[in-house]
């Protein structure tokens, strides 16, 4: 299964926000059938009961688990913030993973991101290509 294609990227991009951000992100899973419209309310609830944010430049942001319904098909897509987006009080993400994964889907999605994400050679590149193939490499596997 591929979670992630080349239409579910945006690189080089910016956000005015943290809720900027996500919204981006979710409509890029919107835009590519992978959830539906209400599914973005729900990463931007999501956020304001929890941060996303995984503490090294990268959030995840998801749905709530009432709009688990919205989802069409598990899926990713990725923003990408070269002059970053402050996300919690002066911390600085320049990654955004938005996150649509139906039933267990979300467990090898979030394995996977762990383990390409703790590599700091990997954010690096993540951080800087202008190649979103750079992209489906790191993070397009399930």
């Amino acid at each position: 299964m591929t979670i992630l294609s080349k239409d579910r990227i945006s690189l080089q991009t910016s956000a005015s926000d943290k809720a900027d951000a996500i919204r981006k992100a979710g409509q890029l899973l919107v835009a590519t059938g992978c959830v539906l419209p209400e599914y973005v309310d729900g990463m931007l609830a999501r956020e304001q009961s929890m941060s996303t944010s995984l503490g090294n430049g990268v959030a995840i942001p998801h749905g709530v688990y009432e709009n688990r319904g919205h989802i069409l098909k598990t899926g990713i897509s990725v923003l990408q913030l070269p002059a970053g987006v402050d996300w919690d009080e002066g911390e600085m993400i320049y990654l955004v993973i938005g996150i649509a994964a139906q039933g267990d889907e979300h467990v090898g999605v979030l394995a996977n991101l762990a383990e390409v994400i703790d590599d700091e050679n990997n954010l690096a590149e993540l951080f800087q290509t202008t190649d979103p193939e750079v992209i489906v490499k790191y993070l397009g596997a399930s």
